[in-house]
C-alpha cells in the first residue's frame, strides 16, 4: 500500500495540465476559485479511482468503443482548453488591463472545469491503471478488490493535500505579481500542455 500511495503522490504532484490550471487560477483570481477548482480537480481523481476499483480498468480493455468514446470525449476537451489558453496567451496585454482570462469563473463553474478536466486527463488515467496494477500484485489472492477502498481514501487525501497546496502556495501576494509579469507565457505554456494531453488522448496514448 506504501508503493501504491508514493506512486500517486509522484503522479499527482507532477506538473500537468490540472496543477498548471490550478496554479493560472490561483494568481489570476486568488485562493478561493484556485480551492475550488482543486476541490473538482480531486473530485475527478476519487472518481478515477473509484471506477478502477469496481473494474472499470478492465471494462475499458474488454469495449473499444467506451475506450475510444473515452478518449474522443476527454482528447476534445483538452484540446477546447488549449483554445482557450492560447487565445488567454494571444489576448493577454488586453485581458490584464481589462480583468480577463479566467475572469468570470465562479465557484461552482471552477469545481465542474476542475472535474472534466481531470476526468479528461490521461496522465490521471495512467496514475491510476499503475496503482490498480500494483494493488492487484500486493493482493492476488483477493484479486486486488479487498484492498482498494483502503488506497482510494488514502490517494483522495493526498490529492486533496497535493492540490490544496497548489492552490494556496501560488495565490500569494509574490505569486500573483509574478504571474501579472509572465502573463502570456504562463498561459501559453497551459496551451501546449492541454493540447499535449489532448492530441496524446485522441492518439490513443492512454
Amino acid at each position: 500500500m506504501a508503493a501504491a500511495f508514493a506512486v500517486y503522490l509522484v503522479g499527482t504532484a507532477s506538473p500537468g495540465p490540472s496543477n498548471l490550471a490550478i496554479m493560472s487560477v490561483a494568481m489570476e483570481l486568488g485562493r478561493g476559485r484556485a480551492l475550488s477548482l482543486a476541490a473538482g480537480v480531486a473530485l475527478g481523481s476519487v472518481c478515477w479511482g473509484m471506477f478502477a476499483a469496481m473494474g472499470f480498468a478492465e471494462l475499458m480493455r474488454g469495449s473499444l468503443a467506451l475506450a475510444w468514446g473515452l478518449k474522443l470525449l476527454g482528447g476534445f476537451y483538452l484540446l477546447w482548453l488549449a483554445w482557450k489558453s492560447a487565445r488567454q496567451a494571444a489576448c493577454a496585454a488586453e485581458a490584464a488591463k481589462a480583468g480577463q482570462g479566467w475572469a468570470g469563473l465562479s465557484h461552482k463553474q471552477a469545481l465542474s472545469r476542475g472535474l472534466l478536466m481531470h476526468l479528461g486527463n490521461p496522465k490521471a488515467i495512467l496514475v491510476w491503471l499503475s496503482l490498480v496494477s500494483l494493488v492487484s500484485l500486493a493482493a492476488p489472492a483477493a484479486g486486488g478488490g479487498g484492498h482498494s477502498a483502503p488506497v482510494v481514501a488514502g490517494c483522495a487525501l493526498i490529492a486533496v493535500c497535493v492540490f490544496s497546496a497548489y492552490a494556496l502556495l501560488f495565490s500569494a501576494a509574490a505569486a500573483r505579481r509574478a504571474y501579472l509579469r509572465s502573463r502570456r507565457w504562463l498561459h501559453g505554456a497551459l496551451a501546449l500542455a492541454f493540447a499535449w494531453a489532448g492530441i496524446r488522448m485522441l492518439r490513443g496514448g492512454v
